[in-house]
């Protein structure tokens, strides 16, 4: 029988977040109820910590949202004509819950539709002991994956697939990855399955070990050496094939595209609100192909957990912190110190 009061976390936007009590959400028609097992902590989760959310309105007050916007458990309850999804069954969070009926929507891309609302942000979110969703956005997580990992595939994992999906990344590619926070860690494991060469971009040691211990082929410190002629050297001069930016550094963006090589391919993940390009230069008579990476469609779920399984990939070699949900201000606190990379919540 389900509990009917949980421990939830909830921030105020002061940069502090609380472990409270609150009555176990009701699945309404359409929604599952899922009793969380892992649920992780994304940078962005830090702009409501601070009260400057990317998504949705201010969280303050009686209208605090509890956060956390990847998450996995198990379906416990169902809403009124749920269909597709049975108690029992390990799903993890789709943070995007938008029209399906839409255009967009049909194509699986429900980030894009008009008024969509993000898991964790304009809803609450999985860091609490049990979250509800729409039926639809429970992805069906197989036996063979970890419910930590199934909560990372949903945001930075899917995501670097996604991307690297569209910029066909593949056997014979030398892929430049530039920020190794835990997006850029994510797309080395996802080049590397990909059968790509990699070389990872960053200005800390720490995160260049922990490249290398992914696979990275090569490693460029660019607190050292300039980011271009790092990746000019371990290329022979031609450029990478494929450079994808990670950092949101406007310097990196810019490097990025004068990194790759003619006919090259960048994608940009890391968010900012301004870069410096030359359209002629950089784009036009080189002739790169510049992409936005910013999340999967719905539909390409399927693929790539099938990918993850079938290339053994290790996910939770991502996870550099694990913590009790009743420790979540000393987990956020260290998050936002930067002490942790990717640091999930497990019960």
């Amino acid at each position: 029988m389900t509990a009917t009061t949980m421990r939830a976390v909830l921030m105020s936007g002061d940069g502090t977040a609380d472990v409270v009590d609150r009555p176990v959400p009701t699945p309404g028609p359409g929604e599952v109820l899922v009793q969380t097992r892992a649920s992780a902590i994304c940078r962005s989760d830090m702009t409501i910590y601070h009260g400057n959310p990317v998504l949705g309105a201010v969280r303050t007050g009686d209208d605090r949202r509890v956060p956390g916007h990847e998450a996995a458990g198990v379906v416990v309850a169902l809403g009124e004509g749920v269909t597709g999804v049975a108690v029992g069954d390990r799903v993890a969070g789709y943070l995007a819950i938008g029209d399906e009926r839409h255009p967009l929507g049909q194509r699986g891309y429900l980030m894009l539709t008009p008024g969509w609302r993000c898991f964790g942000f304009d809803v609450d979110g999985g860091d609490a002991e049990y979250f509800t969703i729409p039926a639809h956005n429970a992805l069906p997580l197989p036996e063979a994956m970890s419910f930590e990992a199934g909560a990372v595939l949903t945001d930075m994992v899917g995501t670097q697939y996604a991307t690297q999906r569209t910029l066909g990344v593949g056997p014979g590619d030398v892929v430049a990855v530039v920020g190794m926070g835990p997006m850029g860690s994510a797309a080395v494991l996802i080049a590397k399955a990909r059968g790509a060469r990699v070389i990872a971009v960053d200005v800390l040691d720490t995160r260049l070990e922990h490249a290398r211990s992914l696979g990275a082929d090569a490693v460029v410190d660019s607190s050292q050496e300039d980011m271009v002629a790092g990746i000019a050297r371990e290329t022979g001069g031609a450029g990478a094939d494929v450079v994808i930016e990670c950092s949101g550094n406007p310097r990196a963006q810019r490097g990025a595209l004068d990194a790759a090589a003619k006919l090259g391919r960048v994608a940009y993940v890391g968010e900012s609100q301004s870069a410096e390009i030359n359209p002629s230069e950089h784009l036009i008579h080189k002739q790169l192909t510049l992409i936005g990476g910013w999340y999967f469609p719905r539909t390409l779920w399927d693929e790539i957990v099938a990918f993850v399984v079938e290339h053994d990939i290790p996910i939770e070699k991502l996870i550099s912190h694990r913590f009790p949900l009743e420790d979540a201000a000393e987990a956020f606190a260290a998050f936002d110190r930067r002490e942790t990379e990717k640091a999930v919540f497990i019960w």
